[in-house]
């Protein structure tokens, strides 16, 4: 019935010799031969894929080979791969230099695209990742509160500085670690960690550590361990607690930011924290994020207060024009609305081509959940599943088997179970189609490897 949705070269088993050629040499110049521990496809067994190149909703391997792409550089291609205004505006900036360590245009021109389109946003600073964000939003919190504890949530992942790699998620819950060699107990010992979605433990914190917290940071929407969606009456509990006890609430918005709508996860729930931090995203794919708030937080930033921090590449003009080239397009009426339509859309036909009784049909337990244009499939019966003791991690048996089997036929997801999926602009009808039939097929086919 869906054969014509399944180009014949995805049919025959994927050549990988070039990649498999490129990951060995890889691994005698750096680490597990990758520069991010999650690109090393340990949890989902064999080799990486290296990417040659990209174009819409596509990407091709060293070995020609063809994908849709869920992954999306996890997330921030929310256009798609090299869309041609954010490929015109890099090579325009590109050619008028690549870096001077001094300001620019067009850091006033992105600067005020985000704060002019955010109510919850006065001043921002920008530096070259999400984790430089957050590690600088967490400095800033510390010395406008003059506290040093930070309250942090199990399975919430915020970049790999010290204070933050205590029970994270992403790539460590991939390795099943729970935290980081090389960080010093003092570090761990000023972070407070409790579990998502759980209240009693957030007021046992403050009840213990009375006006010792700087902070509460949470992604608004955990992506990095799951999908774990959060009630807006929780987050708005957390935004009360911290007015009580003049603590900062941070919303880590890395993956939400620019997603979920222009405003992120702080305009989708309509609750404003106190400091945001963004990543690539806002830079077009391109290597940069950034820290916000109110003007008398940010007043604390050097030069103008005390808290130091600084980066030579930070608001480096070739990021600065694809983020601007990137974040107009997203200002288009009804770009999220379509985006949202496209992600429910890709759901709904695979649980329709699952029937009868779509997700449940089978032994093998399976359920999306999805926000916006962020998705991520689980291997469950549960209806919810909003920490990360809900997941079961022998469940990720199942998403090896599905991760391999979409590969083999031209889709491409992020290689651990514990990774969301992104719909992009360029993401076609018909793309969507055949990603559905593959899902289709796959799932039937864990279900009856599983029965037997």
């Amino acid at each position: 019935m869906y054969a014509h949705l399944m180009p014949s070269r995805y049919i025959c088993s994927m050549e990988r010799e070039r990649s498999n050629e490129l990951y060995e040499k890889a691994k005698t110049y750096f680490p597990g031969g990758v520069n991010s521990p999650v690109r090393a496809f340990r949890s989902v067994e064999g080799s990486p894929l290296f990417i040659q190149r990209g174009k819409g909703s596509r990407i091709w391997d060293a070995d020609g080979n063809e994908f849709i792409d869920y992954c999306c550089s996890w997330g921030p291609l929310i256009l798609g791969h090299a869309h041609a205004k954010v490929v015109n505006a890099v090579k325009y900036a590109v050619e008028n230099g690549s870096s001077f360590g001094a300001p620019t245009a067009l850091e006033n021109e992105l600067a005020e695209l985000i704060i002019g389109n955010n109510p919850f946003l006065e001043k921002i600073r920008f530096v070259s990742s999400g984790t430089e964000a957050v590690m600088s939003a967490i400095r800033l919190a510390r010395g406008y509160t003059k506290r040093d504890k930070i309250l942090k949530f199990e399975g919430c992942y915020h970049g790999h500085s010290d204070s933050l790699l205590v029970k994270a998620g992403s790539g460590l819950v991939t390795f099943g670690n729970s935290s980081s060699a090389g960080v010093p107990k003092c570090f761990v010992d000023e972070t407070i960690v409790v579990p998502l979605n759980n209240k009693a433990a957030v007021q046992e914190a403050f009840a213990k550590f009375k006006n010792q917290i700087a902070c509460v940071i949470i992604e608004p929407v955990p992506a990095n361990n799951g999908l774990l969606v959060q009630d807006a009456e929780y987050l708005q509990f957390l935004r009360e607690i911290c007015t009580e006890n003049k603590t900062l609430l941070l919303f880590d918005e890395v993956i939400s930011g620019f997603r979920l709508g222009f405003t992120g996860a702080a305009g989708f729930y309509n609750i404003k924290p106190d400091i945001l931090t963004y990543g690539k995203i806002i830079g077009g794919g391109l290597p940069v994020g950034a820290y916000g708030a109110s003007s008398e937080i940010m007043h604390h930033i050097s030069p103008d207060g005390n808290v130091y921090q600084a980066g030579t590449l930070s608001g480096n003009p070739v990021a600065m024009s694809a983020g601007i080239a990137q974040l107009k397009e997203c200002l288009k009426p009804g770009f999220y609305d379509k985006l949202r339509s496209k992600t429910e859309f890709l759901i709904a036909q695979i649980k329709d081509n699952m029937s009868p009784g779509n997700e449940n049909a089978g032994q093998v337990k399976w359920k999306f959940f999805s926000i916006g244009s962020v998705f991520w499939i689980a291997f469950t019966d549960k209806p919810k599943i909003q920490s990360a003791a809900d997941i079961d991690a022998d469940s990720m048996r199942h998403f090896k088997v599905l991760h391999r089997e979409l590969l083999e036929l031209g889709v491409y997801l992020g290689p651990s179970g514990y990774e969301v999926g992104f719909v992009s602009e360029a993401h076609t009808e018909s793309d969507l189609m055949k990603t559905a039939y593959v899902f289709t097929e796959t799932l039937k086919k864990i279900e009856k490897a599983d029965n037997h």
